[in-house]
């Protein structure tokens, strides 16, 4: 059996590495030109435009699949993989940050309430998961990156 040890030949792992680097990288200016500002914080943040989520599962799956085809078990398992991730992103955790906004709408009320003594108001984090626009540009930049670095680093 032939065993590679280089990780920087590793196409599928470069190719997750890289889609997630340029998603997240492309946050906050994407938060900007949709009018709702620059935010650093976007850099390292869950939720926001595209799915950092659905562009590192979907690069890693389009580079598997072109390295070792369609047809393969590697490929399956990261199909099934990146089903349940984005499945996720756009369900589960979307709706986890629905009822965080009310809980902090609700933390509000009780603070104005409360106004003689101190109410500790925790926020909890509303952005946790993503619109369906957001988890298709992620796909769509992870079909991109797994394709792109795939031929970059070991082409056809």
């Amino acid at each position: 059996m032939d065993v590679n040890n280089d990780i920087l030949s590793n196409a599928p792992l470069i190719s997750a590495f890289s889609a997630w680097l340029i998603a997240q990288f492309l946050k906050p200016f994407i938060s900007k030109m949709m009018g709702d500002g620059f935010n650093p914080h976007m850099f390292l943040s869950t939720g926001g435009m595209p799915s950092s989520h659905s562009a590192t599962v979907i690069a890693l799956t389009t580079s598997v699949g072109i390295k070792l085809g369609i047809g393969s078990i590697p490929f399956a398992v990261c199909l099934i993989f990146s089903i349940i991730v984005i499945h996720d992103a756009m369900n589960i955790r979307l709706e986890a940050g629905k009822q965080a906004d009310v809980i902090n709408e609700w933390s509000k009320i009780l603070s104005d309430i409360h106004k003689d003594k101190p109410f500790k108001q925790e926020h909890l984090k509303t952005m946790l998961g993503h619109s369906f626009s957001q988890v298709f540009v992620g796909l769509l930049l992870g079909i991109l990156v797994g394709v792109a670095v795939t031929w970059f680093v070991s082409p056809w």
